[in-house]
């Protein structure tokens, strides 16, 4: 089973969920998609056993230009750009798609590997964790996270846990898209709503069900309850407004672990979840 942690935005404690529902359960495979940010590693304090970089293609002129500007017309984003016996290629803007290459008539744009990031693979007992780092100054999260997600080992009773990166972009879809059920993670405030509608319109684009645990339970007012039982989605979950969870958050210690008693509450909501 693939199950993804999304929200509407960013600061609900999706991480929080993710690395203790990995230590609850057994045999999980974790990854961490959040690839501008990624810091689950930071919770489960493991060793990075393997690095990989992460590529994409992009073009490179060479001797047999003869600068008509066919690749820089069908560049719909503007990475290349031909200028009087010149042709100027700005890396960062291509998205990789061999285009300009398949429209030069001279054969004359090869493709070279550009990294733009890395995944990176740590092992902690019976938890495999896959996170990847996008380099700094990369506008393009997607190949990184797919590249993370082709590591997925969803086989046997093995799980498999998708942290995603906050709101409802392009590299939130390109986490969620394929898993069998997602839970988005709230608070009970008006942003927490406002947020929660929009993730919950994009779940419902990509046709993948949905479930809410809400965190930081007790702060703000019940708008967040009664919207998720008028849609019928369950509640999986309460997390309470908690100094102590806050305290070993802040020194990096997942609460289930000094907290023994939310394992079997975190084991439950595994079980709660319906295909």
């Amino acid at each position: 089973m693939i199950i993804s942690i999304a929200s509407g935005k960013g600061g609900t404690g999706k991480t929080t969920l993710a690395t203790n529902l990995a230590l609850a359960l057994q045999r999980v495979q974790l990854l961490d998609c959040d690839v501008e940010e990624p810091n689950a590693y930071i919770f489960l304090k493991s060793e990075i056993k393997e690095t990989k970089p992460v590529n994409i293609k992009v073009p490179k002129i060479n001797n047999n230009c003869n600068f008509c500007g066919l690749c820089s017309k069908f560049c719909a984003f503007n990475a290349l750009a031909v200028i009087i016996n010149q042709v100027m290629v700005f890396p960062e803007l291509c998205h990789g798609c061999g285009g300009c290459s398949l429209v030069c008539p001279k054969n004359a744009i090869l493709e070279i590997d550009r990294e733009i990031g890395v995944v990176k693979k740590a092992i902690l007992k019976d938890i495999e964790l896959v996170y990847g780092e996008l380099n700094i100054g990369e506008p393009r999260a997607d190949p990184v996270i797919k590249a993370v997600k082709k590591e997925i080992k969803n086989i046997g009773d093995k799980k498999v846990i998708i942290d995603a990166p906050p709101g409802t972009s392009c590299p939130v879809i390109t986490s969620v898209y394929g898993s069998d059920y997602c839970i988005l993670v709230t608070e009970p405030t008006p942003f927490g709503l406002h947020d929660l509608k929009l993730a919950v319109e994009m779940l419902r684009e990509i046709k993948i069900p949905c479930g809410v645990v809400i965190n930081r339970a007790g702060i703000g007012d019940d708008k967040v309850y009664k919207y998720c039982n008028t849609e019928g989605i369950p509640i999986l979950l309460e997390i309470p407004y908690s100094r102590k969870i806050a305290e070993l958050y802040s020194r990096g210690i997942p609460f289930v672990q000094a907290m023994t008693d939310w394992k079997s509450k975190f084991i439950s909501l595994f079980k709660a979840i319906k295909i």
